[in-house]
């Protein structure tokens, strides 16, 4: 698909883009509700689309499709600016959920299709809360070495895998470096991992800080790497729900953790702005 420049354009030339941002996390939203763009033409125009400077700037694109299941309102593919596909993204499903609402396309509560399941969501105006998949694989006080030294480390997947590891000067923790090394870890081999740092600042409130797999870098906030932040820290005693996170943007989210039937339920809910709307030009796929 890259290779064929020519064939990109044409397809891809005067298509509509929304792009939203939900806690310092952006994204490019593509409405494909007639089902015309394949996973590979997906993870083409991220790449180019998501870049700065050349493309639009994004942490992510997602496709709005139409729905294979009959309880849920759309489907959704989504791709980390490296082109990737991620299961889950809390803080895009927060977008989309905005958008399509703005759009008049649904209306919340609804339910939407991702490949880590079915994700519930409503909508009060610009705040949007949706309910991720339930937490898995909990590990906690697990010793992780790496090169540098050794690390107690916490692991739960909140729709992506995540570890948790708690830094008491989180203003100097070496996010970008550490973070990567955790992230390709052999104990995390294939898939890899988002790493978060963690700090504790009162009862009811956390600050993170979160290396994000598929951007490969720290962004200003990850909805899953918040809500895992948020679970591990209430599961290890050391806070109380609902569970208030400060993201390295400045924004305060609200992660909701309920126990249904044994078993725990996580639920996401901030702040989300609709920052504007255009069309893709030939240029931006060189």
């Amino acid at each position: 698909m890259g290779d064929d420049n020519t064939n990109s354009k044409r397809i891809f030339n005067e298509l509509q883009f929304f792009k939203l941002c939900a806690s310092g996390n952006d994204f490019v939203i593509i409405l494909d509700l007639e089902n015309k763009f394949s996973e590979s033409e997906g993870s083409f125009l991220a790449q180019k689309l998501c870049r700065s400077k050349f493309g639009i700037g994004a942490d992510g694109l997602i496709f709005i499709k139409p729905p294979e299941s009959e309880k849920a309102s759309f489907k959704w593919m989504f791709f980390n600016s490296d082109g990737s596909q991620a299961e889950m993204c809390g803080n895009g499903a927060r977008c989309v959920v905005r958008l399509v609402e703005e759009l008049s396309l649904f209306k919340s509560p609804l339910y939407f299709q991702t490949l880590a399941g079915l994700i519930y969501a409503e909508s009060k105006g610009t705040r949007v809360k949706v309910a991720l998949t339930s937490p898995k694989d909990l590990k906690l006080n697990q010793v992780l070495r790496t090169e540098y030294d050794w690390f107690l480390i916490h692991f739960v997947n909140t729709g992506v895998p995540h570890v948790v590891i708690f830094w008491d000067d989180l203003d100097n923790a070496p996010v970008e470096k550490l973070g990567a090394k955790i992230r390709y870890h052999e104990a995390f081999s294939p898939e890899g991992t988002n790493v978060n740092f963690v700090s504790i600042v009162s009862k009811d409130l956390i600050r993170v800080r979160t290396y994000e797999r598929g951007v490969e870098a720290e962004t200003l906030a990850c909805g899953t790497g918040a809500s895992a932040s948020a679970y591990v820290s209430y599961k290890l005693g050391l806070i109380k729900t609902p569970v208030k996170v400060k993201t390295q943007g400045g924004e305060i989210l609200t992660i909701y953790i309920e126990t249904q039937n044994n078993q725990d339920k996580l639920f996401l809910e901030g702040e989300t702005l609709f920052l504007f709307e255009g069309k893709i030009k030939p240029d931006v796929l060189k």
